[in-house]
């Protein structure tokens, strides 16, 4: 069970990024500087937990999907960026939506260490990562003032 949460994370976390890095580049509009700026700050973050989820893989003895099709298929994040060319607040939306349902993955992973010897250093981690996400959407929830989010 454990395994199969990291797992999870790992998969999940993976799409948000790349998804959040293709906002990034691809976001156009009046608020391009500050909206670049943010989406990198976002994409920065969860890149870097690509190695570390892969290495607290390891740790158990797990390995993490060596094809894109099994990582997406793991990743409770679905890869359907939606174009938009106008304000980029549909680009913010989405990799909102993202991290929110990153935020019950790492969730997941926090209870399937319940009662289980040895792993404290996996519900630690993800009590991190929830933290350092949250942060996150509120940086961008600001950003969609107004919005329903």
């Amino acid at each position: 069970m454990i395994e199969q949460a990291l797992l999870k994370v790992f998969c999940s976390n993976f799409v948000a990024y790349y998804k959040s890095h293709a906002a990034h580049v691809n976001i156009v509009g009046r608020n391009f500087g500050s909206d670049h700026k943010l989406l990198q700050k976002v994409y920065e973050d969860l890149q870097a937990e690509i190695d570390t989820t892969g290495e607290l893989l390891r740790t158990i003895d797990s390995y993490f999907p060596l094809t894109m099709a099994e990582t997406i298929d793991g990743s409770d994040i679905a890869d359907d960026l939606e174009p938009d060319y106008g304000d980029g607040l549909d680009y913010i939306q989405q990799v909102y939506d993202d991290l929110e349902t990153l935020i019950e993955v790492y969730l997941e992973l926090e209870d399937a260490t319940q009662n289980e010897r040895g792993y404290n250093h996996l519900a630690n981690y993800a009590q991190d990562r929830v933290r350092a996400l949250k942060k996150h959407c509120w940086m961008l929830g600001a950003t969609l003032d107004g919005r329903d989010i």
